[in-house]
């Protein structure tokens, strides 16, 4: 699994926090992946959730930077729908957590 697979799965997990992804979160997720380059297999293998529980581990290995990057777009990710629910603030601090970074 590739460091862009990797932050996408972590994306859909905030996303999917609340049981529920709208369409502004498939949309968000999309241009994600889009913007990261993810071949079409890998948009599979993150919209099939494969590789979730491996996602964190591969990140953690990225410089300081990137992981910042990426919290914010996990917080980008939780308010795509227009709000922000507990459950995908609760994901996103455990990931920044896991990540070393401050959310």
């Amino acid at each position: 699994m590739t460091a862009n697979v990797a932050k996408c799965l972590l994306v859909s997990k905030v996303l999917v926090a609340d049981g529920i992804m709208s369409d502004d979160e498939h949309w968000f997720l999309s241009m994600m992946m889009e913007k990261l380059a993810l071949t079409p297999e890998e948009r599979e293998s993150v919209t099939d959730l494969e590789g979730w529980d491996e996602a964190e581990a591969i990140v953690q290995a990225l410089p300081l930077e990137e992981r910042r990057e990426l919290v914010a777009m996990l917080l980008d990710a939780a308010g795509a729908d227009g709000r922000f629910s507990g459950a995908e603030m609760a994901t996103v601090k455990k990931v920044a957590a896991a990540l070393g970074v401050k959310a």
